[in-house]
């Protein structure tokens, strides 16, 4: 038997679910989209199965981009684009192309 944690998450396949049909996004972007379709979690988790995401090699950092607007903590914001990673394995979740294509989510 395996000791710790197991590497297998529920939220971060579905997180991959997201990816696979949005082709890339951001943090805040793919939180919004899990709560919509998903049972609620928290903002923290999203960016916690990202992070964790990454060092599995089933999720990549796409690109970062700096933002301006008129933020309550600024002028500025960094978003971090995620995409598929070379280990990612989507299954291909209908209610989430279903979400998508009703808000028109590009």
């Amino acid at each position: 038997m395996q000791r710790g944690r197991p590497t297998r998450s529920s939220i971060r396949q579905n997180i991959l679910e997201i990816l696979h049909f949005l082709g890339k996004g951001y943090g805040y972007q793919i939180s919004k989209i899990y709560n919509g379709v998903f049972p609620q979690v928290t903002q923290r988790v999203i960016y916690y199965h990202l992070r964790k995401g990454i060092s599995t090699k089933e999720i990549e950092m796409h690109s970062v981009k700096q933002e301006r607007g008129a933020y309550s903590w600024g002028s500025e914001v960094e978003k971090k684009f995620y995409a598929l990673g070379p280990l990612a394995l989507p299954k291909g979740e209908e209610r989430v192309k279903d979400f998508l294509k009703r808000f028109n989510v590009q």
